[in-house]
């Protein structure tokens, strides 16, 4: 059996985009990693389906490279906005449904194969901070650790160690380093389900720039994030630990598409 898939990325983190509204595909755990195999399959973080969800424009379910369907990707829901606008289901603006339930996106700027689209992100209103790290949860949970020289360190081994500890290790978490510079933050992620480090994840710059305004008061409301893979912009507003309205702003680029047999 022959499929059509199409790839994405935004600012480095690639997914397999999948139009599900007919084909009625539920690709299990074997086929997901497969697909998403970067030396025996197509290559990605993770794969999405475009589903028909009534009520709404679309449905968005997320897998990891792993196989496992997980929770929120917000790269993914932006690059799932930017495969939407392409196949002419929506316009400039959409409402979706994804595991946490519904979002909000914004095509800013229309260049054919690249467009810069906000997508509008779950509210957070709880915050642990049990240490020295924040618990963040922003449609998927993140551990976040602020450090020095973060370009420099092995996130990797460090990450691992906090992602299989308790009380983690059964659901698992991802994991953030970020470090102030002097006109933004610059943060590192390692991904639970791909279980490595990507080059950015849309959640986890989220919850970093929640982490940050939670570290210094009185901040603008607006972080400019640099990760490894490009510039994400974070938006919010803020009342003591509460957090609404928040958006997630970058590019998200089509990549190629084609077929496979599965």
């Amino acid at each position: 059996m022959k499929i059509e898939f199409h790839k994405y990325q935004g600012t480095g983190n690639d997914f397999i985009i999948l139009d599900n509204r007919s084909s009625g595909l539920s690709p299990d755990v074997r086929l997901v990693a497969s697909l998403c195999d970067r030396r025996f399959g197509i290559g990605a973080d993770g794969l999405m389906l475009l589903n028909n969800k009534p009520g709404f424009d679309f449905g968005m379910t997320y897998f990891n490279s792993d196989g496992k369907e997980s929770s929120m990707c917000g790269n993914g829901g932006r690059c799932m906005t930017a495969f939407a606008s392409k196949t002419g289901l929506i316009g400039v603006e959409s409402r979706f449904y994804a595991t946490d339930g519904e979002h909000r996106s914004k095509i800013l700027k229309d260049d054919e194969d690249e467009k810069i689209i906000s997508l509008k992100m779950k509210d957070v209103e709880v915050i642990s901070q049990p240490g020295e790290h924040y618990f963040i949860h922003t449609g998927s949970p993140h551990y976040i650790l602020f450090e020095e020289n973060v370009e420099t360190m092995d996130i990797v081994k460090k990450a691992r160690e906090i992602r299989y500890s308790d009380p983690y290790a059964k659901e698992g978490t991802n994991v953030d380093f970020v470090e102030f510079l002097d006109d933004c933050l610059f943060v590192r992620s390692y991904e639970r389900g791909v279980e490595d480090e990507t080059l950015s994840c849309g959640t986890g710059v989220t919850a970093s720039a929640i982490a940050a305004a939670m570290l210094k008061p009185g901040n603008p409301g607006m972080y400019r994030i640099r990760t490894r893979g490009g510039e994400l912009k974070v938006s919010f507003k803020q009342v003591h630990n509460s957090f609404t309205d928040i958006w997630l702003e970058g590019p998200a680029t089509y990549v190629f598409s084609g077929e496979i047999n599965i």
